[in-house]
């Protein structure tokens, strides 16, 4: 099984201007659980190495505690993303 498709916990926590923080936000990615926790971290890189932001809403989904976060970020307001992951023992 790929790290792609195994299930990842994480932890979320955003940094703004002026040193406010969003979070943290736990939620859980896999294959069979629809979350937008990867691509916000992605996004975010992509718009830090100069990209232009296309996407402002992100829905992070917390199965354990039946929770589904909505964040609506510009991201020219975030200073950092810090993306916790809790790592399987294999």
């Amino acid at each position: 099984m790929s790290e792609e498709k195994g299930l990842t916990n994480h932890e979320i926590t955003i940094a703004l201007e002026g040193g406010s923080l969003l979070g943290p936000f736990r939620a859980t990615w896999s294959t069979e659980i629809l979350s937008d926790v990867r691509e916000l971290s992605r996004d975010y890189d992509a718009f830090l190495q100069g990209g232009g932001q296309k996407r402002f809403k992100y829905h992070l989904h917390d199965p354990e505690k039946h929770i589904s976060h909505s964040l609506i970020l510009k991201f020219e307001h975030v200073t950092a993303i810090y993306d916790r992951v809790a790592l399987s023992d294999h």
